[in-house]
């Protein structure tokens, strides 16, 4: 099957890698000339235009859009379909805002163009391990480009099904699923990022506690060295905690056991406060997803004016000094 890709980033080019191992055939723009000619000296099609790109693509067209969320993202959807047909089809498989999706879906469904939001879990591993796809759209299309779904999923060897499940009609096993209509996809990838947020952060303090078992504020008696490398390494086997975020921690330690390098300036890439946005329309308490959002929020700062108006406060009500640095 060909298939288009625009944006040759590390998800876009593997993405491309991938399909071209498994005997498809991909068309591929960027705007890095480099980045192009790189894919064609392994097998793509590379165009030098988008003008090209959608000449070199065969009615109906599929072309997949990789490139970061908000304005790239509408500025590229807005160029292909001015070059599309109807029945040709736009994959946005970034991590756009799902009410956009939902837009941008009903602008193109009036000129008969079909819009699938793919949100695409993987990121550099993923060549090999393969990617989990989340789609949103309409069930036409999706089934027109399964073949590409499955060449890019894992395989059922990667997770074998879980043991009682009796759902014969659903990929889910076979890592990708059609999740609804437009925007749906993307809305599943959100809160899947924004649980990896969670994740991420009871790791990040599990291990600081562990890390700092030995400060001198604890009792003597209860101070422990702790090797944090060896205790990931540990719980990697066996353990219930363990996952591939548990793996990747692991290895990170392995590399560098103080993380030297670096400085826990964590940035937010949107899907994070979309979850917690989600979460205040419905209603729902999201406090562990909050308040990972939250401490990357804070990462990024030195001490707030609300962490001054504190020792303020409390050096007014109670005498209390601050403590020097270290001490």
């Amino acid at each position: 099957m060909q298939l288009g890709m625009v944006g040759l980033g590390r998800m876009g080019a593997n993405i491309v890698r991938r399909l071209l191992r498994a005997g498809h055939e991909c068309v591929v723009f960027d705007v890095n000339p480099a980045s192009v000619q790189q894919l064609a000296n392994e097998g793509a099609a590379g165009a030098t235009s988008l003008d090209e790109f959608v000449q070199l693509l065969r009615p109906p067209r599929a072309a997949w859009i990789m490139v970061p969320a908000g304005a790239p993202t509408e500025d590229c959807v807005q160029h292909l379909a001015a070059r599309m047909q109807a029945d040709d089809a736009i994959i946005d498989g970034g991590n756009s805002y799902f009410k956009d999706d939902v837009r941008r879906a009903a602008v193109l469904k009036s000129r008969d163009i079909h819009y699938l939001d793919v949100g695409t879990s993987g990121g550099i591993w993923g060549i090999e391990r393969g990617y989990c796809l989340m789609i949103g759209g309409d069930a036409t299309a999706v089934e027109r480009l399964r073949p590409i779904f499955e060449a890019l999923a894992p395989s059922e060897s990667e997770a074998p099904p879980t043991p009682g499940r009796n759902r014969p009609q659903s990929t889910a096993s076979q890592g990708w699923l059609h999740c609804g209509p437009s925007g749906a996809g993307h809305f599943v990838k959100m809160i899947h990022n924004g649980i990896e947020y969670g994740l991420m952060q009871a790791y990040a303090e599990g291990f600081d506690i562990l890390r700092n078992a030995s400060a001198p504020d604890v009792y003597p008696d209860h101070r422990y060295t702790i090797d944090v490398a060896d205790v990931a390494e540990l719980w990697r086997r066996g353990s219930v905690v363990g996952s591939w975020l548990l793996d990747l921690t692991a290895s990170a330690l392995a590399e560098d056991p103080s993380l030297s390098e670096f400085t826990g300036f964590v940035r937010d890439s949107g899907e994070g406060r979309w979850t917690v946005m989600a979460a205040v329309e419905e209603a729902v308490p999201a406090d562990v997803l909050t308040t990972a959002l939250y401490t990357r929020f804070r990462s990024r700062q030195e001490h707030t004016f609300a962490e001054k108006m504190l020792s303020a406060m409390r050096h007014k009500f109670g005498g209390h000094v601050e403590q020097p640095t270290g001490g």
